[in-house]
């Protein structure tokens, strides 16, 4: 058995036996297999966000409809968790004082301003979201 010095990805560097990592490998090469459990979730997760996508953007990036939202009740209020493709999230408390929504956690403040269109533009950071909103007072066409 051969031990090595093996980066954690946590900058930290340990002792680990090598010779398990090495011993996987032949399973891998064997065919895909069961799915691992993390995959599978993560695919249930993709699946079961299906339609409910908005629009956002990173920095000065142009807004794409890429970033899935879940709604979820916590203890003071509905929660919105916006999922980046790339595993990031946002997470927003939704008002009922006229502000819409705010960051739900972080020291960031969430900005909202409205949209054309019955909705909002929220910047958490460097993230932009646009949101569907009712605007309180807003008269419909008819």
């Amino acid at each position: 058995m051969t031990e090595g010095r093996v980066d954690d990805g946590f900058g930290r560097t340990s002792n680990r036996v090598l010779w398990l990592a090495l011993l996987s490998l032949p399973l891998a090469a064997c065919g895909p297999g069961k799915p691992s459990s993390a995959r599978v979730a993560a695919e249930q997760a993709r699946e079961s966000a299906g339609d409910l996508r908005i629009p956002c953007a990173r920095g000065t990036a142009v807004f794409q409809t890429v970033c899935t939202i879940e709604q979820t009740k916590g203890e003071t209020g509905q929660i919105l968790t916006i999922r980046h493709p790339d595993g990031a999230f946002r997470r927003l408390l939704v008002t009922d004082d006229g502000r819409g929504v705010v960051a739900a956690d972080g020291a960031e403040v969430a900005k909202v301003g409205l949209i054309e269109g019955n909705g909002i533009e929220v910047e958490l950071g460097s993230d932009r979201y646009r949101l569907p909103a009712t605007v309180k007072g807003a008269t419909k066409p008819s």
